[in-house]
C-alpha cells in the first residue's frame, strides 16, 4: 500500500528541516570509514596493549589484520532484574564470533541505575542525566578504534536511549541492540495498583505492600508492563536495530541465547569487510525515527520517549520536534492495550501478536515507512516470529489475526482512531500527556489548582485532609535544569485512589512521569520549566486550571492583564540530599529544555546558534493535513 498522506508529509518536513544537521553528520561519519579492519590503522603498540589479555587464538586473528572484531558494550549489573541475563551475554557472543574466525572483546561497561528503585528517593535526579553519561562512556568504550561492528547489551529506561546516542557518535559502525527479554508474568498489575492505593490510604500495611511487589517483580528480565524499558525494545525494532521478534522472548527460554548468537553473527555480516556494509548511522534516518514514533503511538508506549527520541534524533543530525510527536499521534490509530493503558502484561502482547501483528498492519496501511534495517529484507521482516526448530533459528510469519483483541487489534478495529500522546498548549507553554491510559470521561477538568513544589507535600495536605475535593496538583521545579526533571510515579498511588473515590483529579508538572503511569490527566514536561522562568512559576493556590486533552488545551484562567503582571514564585522545595547530587551540577546547568531532548551534552553536528526551535517554514499546510482523514476506529 502507498504511504498515507500524512505520514509522508510529516516525514518530508522532518527531511527538509533536517538536511543541512543531516549532510554534516553523514560526512562525519562517512569521513571516519576506512577499508580494512579498523585496527589496523593502530600502532603497534597501541594494537599490543589491545590485545595483551587475550586467548592464543584471539590474539593470533588480531595481529593477522583479516578477521572483524566486534565490541560490547555491556550496562549488565546484579540490581537490574533486565540486564541481570547480561552476565553470560558475553561469552556466548565471542564464541559465535570465535566459531566463524572472527574476535569478540567486551569493549566497556555503561552505567545502568533502576527508575524502580530510585522512585521518590533522591537518586531519581540523576535518572535522566545517566542517559548523557551512558551516552558518554560508550563512546570512551569505542575511543580505542579497536572494532569493525558493535553489539549493545542494553533494555532499560535511559539505557537504550543513552547506547543509542552514543552509537550514532560512531555512525560509521554497524550496530546491534542485543536484548534480554521480560520477566515471566507475576501477580496482575491491576491487583499491585490496587493495593498501592489501599496503601496511600492507610488500609494497606507495608508487609502486603512488600508481598505484592516482590510477586510483581519476582525474577530475571524486564518488567511486565508496558513501561519505557519494552517501549525501547519495540522502537528498536521499528528503526530495524534488533533482529526480528527479539524483544520479548523470557531470558530463560533455549530460543533467547540463540537469538544472541545469531545478533553477533548478523553484526559480522554488516562490516565494512564483507559485502553487506549497513552501519548505524545511515540506517537511522528521519523515517527510522518516524518509525519509532509511530510505533510508540500504535502502541501507546512510554511518554518518556517524547524526550529520549527527540535527543536520539539529534545525535543523527536529525529534527524532531513535539508537533511531530503530536501530529504523528493524530494520524496514527492505537493499536493495543497493555498496561498501563489496558490490563495485559507485555508477555500477553506478544502471545497475542506482539510486534509483529501490530507492524503488519501499519506496514499494509502506509502507517510505517519500509526501511533498510540489520535484517535483509527490511521491515517487512519485522513481521515474522522466530522459533526454534531443531535447534536452530528459524523465522515463521506472525498470525494473521490478533489472538486476543482485547489486547492488539487491526487498524480496521483500533481501540481508538489517534495514537497515545497529544501535546498540550496554553499560557503555561507546552506540555505532553498521555491519553491511551486515561478514560474519555477523565481528559478534561476544570479544578483550583493546589500548588506545591515538593512532591511530598501532596501527600502531607491529603493526611491532613486539607485537598479540596476536585483538584489539579501543580508540581513546579521539578523540571531538567532545576533538579534533573525526576519521575514522579510517586504521586500516582495517591491521585489514582482519589479519582476511584469520585473525585476529579489531574497533574501538571514540569517533571516527568513513569512509562507505566496512567489513569488519571497529566500534563508533564511543561516547557519552559519553572526553573527557567517558565509561567508555571506564576500559578498560584486556588487559580482554576482547565485542561481538555482532546482538544490540546491547557491554561490557567486568569484575567491576562493580570497574568502578565504577576512574578515568578520562589522554589520553596527542600534542599535535596547529595547522594551525587553535586556531581551533577554541571549537567543541570547546561541541560537543554524537555522539548531539546533535555540533552546535556553536544550531540550531533552543532546548529548555527546551539538551539533547534520548531520553524514554522516546515509548518503542515491545511491541505497537506486533510490529505486523508483519520483512520475510523471503534471506540473501546
Amino acid at each position: 500500500m502507498s504511504l498515507h498522506p500524512r505520514l509522508h508529509a510529516i516525514t518530508e518536513r522532518i527531511r527538509k528541516r533536517s538536511a543541512p544537521l543531516r549532510k554534516a553528520y553523514l560526512d562525519s561519519i562517512d569521513a571516519s570509514r576506512q577499508r580494512g579492519p579498523s585496527r589496523s590503522r593502530l600502532s603497534c603498540g597501541n594494537l599490543a596493549h589491545a590485545f595483551a589479555a587475550c586467548g592464543p587464538t584471539d590474539k593470533s586473528r588480531l595481529r593477522a589484520d583479516v578477521t572483524p572484531n566486534l565490541g560490547i558494550i555491556n550496562a549488565y549489573n546484579d540490581m537490574l532484574s533486565a540486564h541481570q541475563p547480561f552476565e553470560h551475554y558475553p561469552e556466548i557472543i565471542r564464541q559465535a564470533a570465535r566459531e566463524l574466525g572472527a574476535t569478540a572483546q567486551v569493549a566497556g561497561g555503561v552505567p545502568a541505575m533502576c527508575d524502580g528503585v530510585t522512585q521518590g528517593r533522591p537518586g531519581m535526579e540523576l535518572s535522566l542525566f545517566s542517559r548523557d553519561n551512558i551516552a558518554q562512556a560508550t563512546a570512551v568504550s569505542l575511543s580505542h578504534d579497536m572494532f569493525d561492528a558493535v553489539l549493545y547489551l542494553g533494555v532499560c529506561d535511559k539505557i537504550v536511549p543513552g547506547l543509542l546516542i552514543g552509537a550514532l557518535a560512531f555512525g560509521h559502525l554497524p550496530a546491534v541492540f542485543v536484548p534480554a527479554g521480560p520477566m515471566t508474568p507475576g501477580i496482575p498489575n491491576k491487583q499491585k495498583a490496587e493495593v498501592r492505593e489501599r496503601y496511600a490510604a492507610g488500609k494497606a500495611s507495608r508487609d502486603e505492600l512488600l508481598e505484592t511487589e516482590a510477586a510483581s517483580y519476582h525474577g530475571a528480565g524486564t518488567c511486565t508492563f508496558y513501561g519505557t524499558a519494552n517501549s525501547n525494545q519495540v522502537l528498536l525494532e521499528a528503526m530495524g536495530l534488533q533482529l526480528p521478534g527479539t524483544s520479548f522472548v523470557n531470558p530463560e527460554q533455549p530460543l533467547r541465547d540463540v537469538l544472541t548468537r545469531a545478533s553477533a553473527e548478523r553484526a559480522l555480516e554488516m562490516t565494512a569487510l564483507g559485502e553487506d556494509y549497513r552501519p548505524i548511522g545511515h540506517l537511522v534516518d528521519e523515517r527510522a525515527i518516524v518509525n519509532a514514533i509511530v510505533a510508540l503511538m500504535a502502541t501507546g508506549g512510554s511518554t518518556n520517549h517524547t524526550i529520549h527520541w527527540v535527543a536520539v534524533a539529534r545525535a543523527a543530525g536529525i529534527i524532531l520536534t513535539w508537533d511531530d510527536i503530536d501530529q504523528l499521534s493524530q494520524t496514527v490509530p492505537l493499536l493495543a492495550r497493555v498496561y498501563p493503558n489496558g490490563e495485559a502484561d507485555v508477555n500477553r502482547f506478544a502471545a497475542a501478536g506482539g510486534t509483529a501483528f501490530v507492524f503488519r498492519e501499519l506496514l499494509d496501511a502506509g502507517l510505517m515507512h519500509d526501511i533498510t534495517t540489520i535484517a535483509s529484507d527490511g521491515m517487512r521482516a519485522f513481521c515474522r516470529e522466530p522459533r526454534l526448530q531443531d535447534g536452530r533459528l528459524d523465522y515463521v510469519p506472525g498470525v494473521a489475526s490478533s489472538a486476543d483483541p482485547a489486547v492488539v487489534r487491526p487498524v480496521a478495529e483500533a481501540f481508538e482512531a489517534q495514537g497515545g500522546l497529544r501535546l498540550l498548549r496554553g499560557n503555561i507553554g507546552r506540555s505532553l500527556i498521555k491519553t491511551s491510559a486515561v478514560k474519555q470521561e477523565f481528559r478534561t477538568i476544570l479544578a483550583p489548582a493546589v500548588v506545591v513544589d515538593d512532591p511530598r507535600s501532596l501527600n502531607k495536605l491529603h493526611a491532613a485532609g486539607a485537598l479540596p475535593h476536585d483538584f489539579v496538583a501543580v508540581v513546579r521545579y521539578q523540571g531538567p535544569r532545576a533538579n534533573g526533571m525526576p519521575e514522579l510515579h510517586s504521586l500516582a498511588p495517591l491521585l489514582g485512589l482519589l479519582q476511584n473515590q469520585g473525585r476529579r483529579v489531574a497533574l501538571v508538572t514540569d517533571g516527568r512521569l513513569s512509562g507505566a503511569s496512567g489513569k488519571f490527566p497529566a500534563a508533564i514536561h511543561v516547557t519552559p520549566e519553572a526553573a527557567r522562568g517558565g509561567p508555571i512559576g506564576k500559578i498560584r493556590e486556588g487559580d482554576m486550571m482547565f485542561m481538555d486533552a482532546e482538544a490540546g488545551v491547557l491554561e490557567v484562567q486568569v484575567d491576562a492583564s493580570e497574568w502578565a503582571a504577576r512574578e515568578q514564585a520562589a522554589n520553596t522545595s527542600p534542599a535535596g540530599l547529595d547522594l551525587g547530587r553535586n556531581l551533577f551540577a554541571f549537567n543541570r546547568e547546561m541541560v537543554k529544555p524537555a522539548d531539546q531532548g533535555a540533552l546535556s551534552i553536544s550531540c550531533g553536528p552543532p546548529c548555527h546558534d546551539g538551539t533547534w526551535e520548531y520553524d514554522a517554514e516546515y509548518e503542515l499546510g491545511d491541505s497537506e493535513w486533510a490529505a486523508a482523514a483519520p483512520h475510523e476506529a471503534k471506540d473501546a
